[in-house]
C-alpha cells in the first residue's frame, strides 16, 4: 500500500486527483449536485500534464538535476515518465475535444500562464526567465491558477448566472487555502532558491516569518469561509475541518518531518478538502 501511494505520488497522479476532489468541492459549494462532466477530465490531465511538463524540461536541459531526490523516481523510471507525459497528452487531447467551447475559452489564459511559468518565454540579457523565475510571483501564480481552473470552469460548464459576490468570495477562499499550503515549499526550497537568486517570501522575510503568513492565509481561508457560507453549516463544517487540520500538518514539526509531506501530505489538503465535502454534503442529505 505504502508502495503504491508513493507511485501515485511520483507521479503526479495524486496531485492530479486532488484536483478533480477540489473541482468537485466547488460544484458543491455552488449549489449544484456533484457529478462527472468532461472538464473534471480536463482538470485531471492538465495537471498531469503540467506538472510532469516541468519535469520533462528538466531531463531535456538540466540532466545533472536527475541526480537530485526530487526527480530520482524519473531518473529510475525514464521510461515510464515518457508513457506517463504521452497519455498526459493524449488524455488531455480527448477530453478537450469534449468539453464545451466556453470551457475552452475560459480554460485558455490559464493554460497560457501554467505552460509560461515552466517553459523558458522571457528573454533578458543574460539568459531566458521562466514566470516562475520572477522575483515572489511563483506562489501567487500557483494560487491564482489553482483556483481559477477548480473554480472557473465548473462555473461555465453549468450555464447558471451566479452572484459574483459569491464567485468572487469563492476565488479569494481557495486563493488564500492554497496560498498556506504553497509557502512551506518555498521554505523548503529556500537553499536551491537563494543559490539560483530566485526571491520568494522565505528568503525576503525568513522561514518563521514565512510560515507564519502562511498561518495568516490559512485564517483568512477560515475566516471567509465561514462568513460566506453562514447559511449552509455542511460548507462549513466541512471546510472548517479540512482548516483546522491543514494547521496541524502545517504547525506539528513530526509531521513536517515525514518524508512525503510536501508532495503527501500538503498536496493531499486538497484532497482531503474535497472529500470532505462530499462526504459532509451526503450527510446534510440523509439527516
Amino acid at each position: 500500500m505504502k508502495k503504491f501511494f508513493h507511485f501515485l505520488i511520483d507521479t503526479n497522479i495524486y496531485i492530479s486527483i486532488a484536483a478533480v476532489f477540489l473541482t468537485i468541492a466547488t460544484q458543491i459549494q455552488l449549489g449544484l449536485n456533484p457529478q462527472w462532466h468532461p472538464y473534471l477530465f480536463i482538470i485531471f490531465f492538465a495537471t498531469l500534464f503540467e506538472y510532469n511538463l516541468h519535469r520533462l524540461i528538466t531531463v531535456i536541459t538540466n540532466k545533472e538535476a536527475l541526480e537530485s531526490d526530487k526527480h530520482n523516481w524519473v531518473k529510475e523510471n525514464l521510461g515510464w515518465f515518457y508513457f506517463l507525459v504521452f497519455i498526459s497528452v493524449l488524455g488531455l487531447i480527448t477530453a478537450i475535444l469534449l468539453a464545451k467551447h466556453e470551457v475552452l475559452m475560459a480554460l485558455t489564459p490559464i493554460a497560457i500562464i501554467t505552460i509560461a511559468y515552466s517553459l523558458p518565454i522571457f528573454k533578458t540579457k543574460k539568459n531566458v526567465l521562466r514566470l516562475r523565475e520572477i522575483p515572489l510571483i511563483k506562489i501567487f501564480l500557483i494560487s491564482i491558477v489553482w483556483s481559477a481552473a477548480t473554480i472557473l470552469l465548473p462555473i461555465i460548464q453549468s450555464d447558471i448566472r451566479f452572484n459574483t459576490g459569491d464567485i468572487l468570495a469563492m476565488l479569494t477562499e481557495r486563493f488564500f487555502f492554497i496560498l498556506a499550503i504553497t509557502i512551506p515549499f518555498d521554505i523548503r526550497d529556500i537553499e536551491a532558491d537563494q543559490g539560483v537568486g530566485l526571491k520568494t517570501i522565505p528568503l525576503m522575510v525568513g522561514k518563521k516569518a514565512a510560515l507564519l503568513i502562511s498561518y495568516t492565509a490559512l485564517l483568512i481561508f477560515m475566516i471567509i469561509s465561514i462568513w460566506h457560507y453562514w447559511d449552509s453549516k455542511f460548507i462549513v463544517l466541512a471546510l472548517g475541518v479540512s482548516g483546522i487540520s491543514t494547521f496541524v500538518f502545517l504547525n506539528v514539526q513530526k509531521i513536517r518531518d515525514l518524508q512525503k509531506y510536501h508532495y503527501g501530505i500538503l498536496d493531499g489538503t486538497m484532497l482531503l478538502q474535497g472529500a470532505l465535502m462530499f462526504i459532509f454534503y451526503y450527510l446534510h442529505l440523509i439527516l
